[in-house]
Parts: C-alpha cells; structure tokens; sequence
C-alpha cells in the first residue's frame, strides 16, 4: 500500500469517526451495478421457494416463491441473503477496493454477515442497527449501501443525522443495547431528546448509480417518505461483524479479498409459512448440515423426519 493510500485511509477514518458516515461517490462502475441489477431480475423472475423477503407493506415474512409477480411488482419488499447463493452479490460486498476501507473503519477484518436488496425506499423510521444486530463486541458492526440507480426525492431518500453516533447507546432492560420491542417509545424519547441537545441536523442522501455510503452501527438512519409509490429507489444493503463476532456464529466462514464472510442458513420463516413450501429431502440436507450430521448420528431417519418433529417450527425452509 502506497503512502498516498495510506494517507486516504487515514483521513476517511477520522472523518468517519468523527460523523459515522462516509460517502464515495462513483465507487461502482456502470457494468458491476448493471451485473448486479441483472442478476437480482432473474431470480426475482424465477421467484425461488429458498429466498427470503420481508414484505415491508404489511411486515410479513415469507419467500419469493410465494409472491405473485402482481404482488413483486405492487408492494416494497426487501429481499434478504441474496449472498448466500448468488456469487455477483458477493462480488459487490467484497470487492477487492472496498475491502481494505471497511477493515480500516472497523479496526477489524470486516466479514459479511448479511445483504439487503430494495426496489423502492423504506420508508422507515429513524433507527440504529445495533438495535437489531447488537454485534458480541461494541463497535463491531459496519454497513454501505449502494445505489443501484439515482435516487428521486419523491421515491424516499436515505436519510441520517450525522454525528447521532456518538450518542450513548441505550441500555433496554435484558441488559445490553439489543431492542425490546416494548421499549421502544423510551428508546425514541430519548433518541429525541439526544439530537434536540446536540442539534444535529436530517440530511438526505440524494445518490447517484454507483455511490456507496458507509456508516457506523449506532449512526440514526431510514428511508425519507414516498411521495410517489410508482418510482423506484434500487439499492443493496450490506452489513458486517468483525472476525471475532463472526467466529463466534459458529457458522462456516468462506473468504474473499481478504475478508469473509458468514455462510449460514437463510433468516427463519413462520412456521404457517414455511408448511405451505415443498419439501425437498436433498435440498433440506444440504442446507442444514446438522441435521445431516444429526442423521448419520442415528437421532432421525431422515431430513423430513427431523422437518415434521423441529424444522418447521424452528422456521427452517424446506427445501
């Protein structure tokens, strides 16, 4: 690394530290959005039983496959862990550039723990996302977003309070900053009161295709209204533990770039949802290579048979 880079890294991380952002404008080229882009249509296309998406318009979890293409088309759905299985959105998250600026903002090697595709914006309230995935080691949790296309005021810009990092996390009643949904107006109120105290300021992100913008965990960030429910806002999400946290998943680690990250089952499906999905004994064995073990160590006689006693309650696909 060339001191030039050196010096680059080191003013991104003071100014990083000192806001809990950092905007880098063009990072991705026309051809690796387009790449991205392309291969997020097909699999929405093929609508797959294995892809998880939260249906951000009623809050209910289910699967692509399970969605009409009225439905994809009509509601604002996130589409989780396209990662797992589709190596371009791994590409994207770790690409060889970007790579050493999350170890560099981290303090950690950076390993990516899930992704987050959005057709239209959010539309959600002002939050942080230790909230959600409180990392083992305060500070280890990083994320960027990408702008797939440029954003329209009237499609709901990202939003944030730069400098809101370094308010005090709240701690909820089971003991650590991780949410308790009850406690939430008493998370808000305080939030509220913190950035009244400080005077810090919304800024809209108003992206252009190919710009990335990182930002801390505890940084306050959503999705500015919809005025205009017709535009689109397209962006992929991406977060990141650290090595450490990662470690302590217990999951396999693949690398890439010199990072990592976290090859783990997809996020867990209601149980009523997961009972309308076929099932497929291979597919459900490769997933879930403890049951396979589980199996070989003669506790069930088959994946169906471990799906009927515990899989489908525990939330695990089917196939």
């Amino acid at each position: 690394m060339t001191g030039d880079h050196q010096d680059e890294l080191a003013a991104q991380k003071a100014f990083f530290e000192a806001n809990g952002f950092l905007v880098l404008p063009g990072f991705f080229s026309d051809t690796a959005i387009d790449t991205v882009q392309e291969t997020i249509d097909r699999v929405k296309a093929e609508r797959p039983f294995d892809v998880v998406i939260d249906n951000l318009e009623n809050g209910d979890r289910t699967v692509l496959g399970l969605m009409s293409p009225e439905d994809l088309l009509r509601d604002r759905i996130k589409i989780n862990d396209l990662y797992l299985r589709q190596p371009v959105i791994r590409d994207m998250a770790l690409a060889a550039n970007i790579v050493p600026i999350l170890r560099a903002l981290l303090g950690h090697t950076p390993a990516l723990c899930n992704s987050l595709y959005l057709e239209k914006g959010s539309s959600q309230d002002p939050h942080v996302d230790s909230l959600y995935m409180t990392p083992h080691t305060p500070g280890s949790l990083i994320a960027i977003w990408v702008a797939l296309e440029d954003s329209r005021p009237d499609a709901g810009e990202l939003e944030y309070f730069p400098g809101s990092h370094l308010i005090a996390p709240m701690i909820f009643s089971g003991g650590t900053e991780h949410v308790v949904e009850a406690e939430m107006p008493q998370w808000r109120a305080y939030i509220d009161g913190e950035i009244a105290k400080r005077n810090l300021k919304k800024v809209r992100f108003s992206a252009k295709k190919g710009d990335l913008f990182i930002w801390h965990a505890n940084l306050l960030h959503g999705g500015g209204e919809i005025n205009d429910p017709a535009l689109t806002r397209k962006s992929c999400v991406f977060h990141y533990y650290s090595e450490e946290d990662a470690r302590q998943s217990g999951c396999p680690l693949g690398e890439q770039s010199g990072a990592l990250w976290i090859d783990r089952a997809p996020q867990p499906l209601p149980a009523e949802i997961a009972q309308r999905l076929p099932f497929s004994e291979q597919g459900y064995l490769a997933r879930y290579p403890d049951v396979a073990a589980a199996i070989k160590n003669g506790d069930f006689t088959s994946g169906n048979h471990h799906y009927e006693l515990f899989g489908k309650n525990e939330g695990r696909l089917p196939c």
